[in-house]
């Protein structure tokens, strides 16, 4: 139709060109418009139908793309469908297993923590344990056993597990091996230690504690009693078996202790000048007991001599009395028993001398005791009115020296007054002994003179 159109707009202007005077020509150019419009309309008809074709060709071929598409489309919206619902179903197990990873995370988290307790714990042990000593290259190893952030892996634990079973079997045996000892004035030389487990290490008799920061062992400045030392070297030279031994189950603490426990002397030293004057006392109490005990047992002694003998030796008392009986044979009974009570009175002071002393200095001793007690209390309250209680080492002193001393007078007074009381009764005997054998004297006498004056 637009060809149509075209073709119709120049055939006017054609005829609108063509001269009017020459009929012929402009008939047969009309003719050949007309012609030649046909050819055109022709032409453009066949053009047209070409597009026309070429139209309806890739109207079809839309067509089939267009379902091409569709069908790609539908295809790709099932597989959106599907991936949608894989999506869906992940987002589920997602969620599924991000519950389950906080779960034994925080498993491995407390894990994590339970380990690093038990290794800090271990290696305290184990660094101040005396099997230390033995095995020194063990906490090079727990300090490679540290966790930093990670979570323990199994190598780390068996590793952990390794040395607590280590410790625990070690702590079971009594071994023998060589190691450095510091000695009391700090000279250090090898050695070799007997371990009684983790409570106890011995060279030489002498007990060891253990030195964590240097790694090495030390002899105790002041060592426990002498039974604990035998027993501690019977232990180094004893075979195979069961054998006494004396272990401090705190590991080194009760021997720290018993270090730290004042010596006889140092405890005589807290009672001052109130425990010298009482062991002074003391001493001078125990001469005059020996003195006497001496005295009373050999005029004892000759005694007993006289007793089995008829001549009279002036060397003992019951001689002198028997002399004086021997002297005075003639006179009257009365008379006879004055002068025989004379000499029973001159020689009982030399029985009973020292008695009255020992007596006195049993009593003086617990009554210096005493004062020995206030002083130190009088020490402690003034103490405490300076410094106050917060330290108990500033009272130590005045406490130490009031019952220190109260102690010494004690110890001072009971053996004295048991001492004494056994030589009483022992001058008493021997006194009781002279004055029967003068009753027996006088008797055998006055029977004599009743005889003579009945011959009379």
């Amino acid at each position: 139709m637009a060809g149509l159109v075209r073709t119709l707009f120049l055939l006017l202007a054609v005829c609108c060109c063509a001269p009017l005077s020459a009929q012929d020509s402009a008939v047969g150019s009309l003719d050949e418009l007309l012609e030649r419009v046909r050819e055109i309309h022709n032409a453009e008809s066949t053009l047209n139908r070409k597009r026309e074709q070429r139209f309806v060709a890739e109207k079809q071929s839309q067509k089939q793309r267009l379902e091409e598409t569709e069908a790609s489309l539908a295809a790709e919206q099932r597989r959106s469908d599907e991936f949608q619902q894989a999506f869906d179903s992940n987002e589920k197990k997602l969620v599924e297993l991000e519950q389950r990873l906080r779960e034994r995370a925080g498993s491995l988290a407390e894990l994590s923590g339970i380990y690093r307790q038990v290794w800090g714990d271990a290696r305290a042990i184990l660094e101040n344990s005396l099997i230390s000593t033995q095995l020194p290259g063990r906490m090079a190893a727990m300090d490679e056993l540290a966790l930093q952030q990670e979570l323990p892996s199994i190598a780390q634990m068996e590793g952990l597990w390794f040395a607590l079973q280590q410790e625990m079997t070690e702590s079971g045996k009594v071994i023998s091996y060589p190691a450095k000892v510091v000695s009391a004035g700090g000279s250090a030389q090898a050695q070799r230690v007997t371990r009684v487990g983790p409570f106890n290490a011995v060279a030489g008799g002498n007990f060891l504690r253990y030195l964590p920061a240097s790694g090495t062992l030390q002899e105790l400045p002041r060592q426990p009693a002498a039974r604990y030392r035998s027993i501690a070297g019977k232990l180094e030279t004893a075979s195979p078996g069961m054998v006494p031994m004396a272990i401090d189950p705190a590991r080194g603490a009760v021997l720290d202790l018993l270090g730290q426990l004042p010596s006889l002397g140092e405890r005589v030293m807290q009672g001052r000048l109130v425990g010298y004057i009482i062991i002074a006392i003391t001493i001078i109490g125990i001469l005059v007991v020996l003195q006497r005990a001496w005295q009373l047992t050999t005029i004892g002694r000759r005694i007993n001599k006289q007793l089995a003998s008829e001549h009279p030796d002036p060397g003992n008392p019951l001689g002198r009395v028997i002399a004086v009986y021997h002297e005075n044979r003639g006179i009257d009974t009365e008379t006879l028993e004055l002068k025989l009570d004379e000499v029973i009175l001159k020689n009982t002071p030399g029985l009973q001398r020292g008695l009255a002393t020992i007596r006195i200095l049993a009593v003086i001793a617990p009554m210096l005791g005493l004062l020995g007690t206030v002083t130190g209390l009088i020490e402690t309250f003034q103490s405490i009115t300076q410094f106050g209680t917060g330290d108990a080492r500033l009272m130590a002193g005045g406490i130490s020296q009031a019952l220190i001393t109260t102690v010494l007078g004690l110890s001072a007074a009971i053996p004295l007054i048991l001492l004494h009381t056994a030589l009483n009764s022992k001058s008493r005997r021997l006194v009781g002994i002279l004055e029967e054998q003068s009753a027996g004297i006088i008797a055998a006498h006055a029977e004599r003179d009743g005889h003579h004056a009945a011959c009379a």
